[in-house]
């Protein structure tokens, strides 16, 4: 019976290495930073983050203001007592359907 029990917290060990790793590199990498600018002297809006390496490491949006039909920006607050800036656009496409960009 103790076997089985030693199997498990095995598991639970290499689990808790990837998920912890994974956590470390994101902290590491930076991913999730970035800007967001609103230019309205040129009516343009760029929008830049960080991701994983690879090949889509930038990624980076250039919107146009008038294809923008709405923004909403909401402040989240965790258990932590951080705030989090969460930034919602509702943007037009040149077909006439209506993009969600969270």
């Amino acid at each position: 019976m103790s076997c089985y029990l030693g199997i498990v917290m095995s598991f639970y060990g290499i689990a808790g290495l990837f998920i912890s790793s994974y956590l470390w590199c994101t902290i590491l990498w930076n991913v999730g930073s970035g800007y967001d600018r609103f230019d309205r002297k040129e009516g343009i809006v760029c929008i830049f983050r960080w991701g994983f390496p690879g090949k889509n490491r930038r990624i980076f949006l250039r919107l146009l203001m008038k294809d923008i039909q709405s923004i909403r920006i909401a402040v989240k607050e965790d258990i932590y007592a951080r705030r989090i800036l969460v930034l919602y656009m509702e943007i037009q496409r040149p077909g006439g359907h209506s993009l969600d960009s969270y």
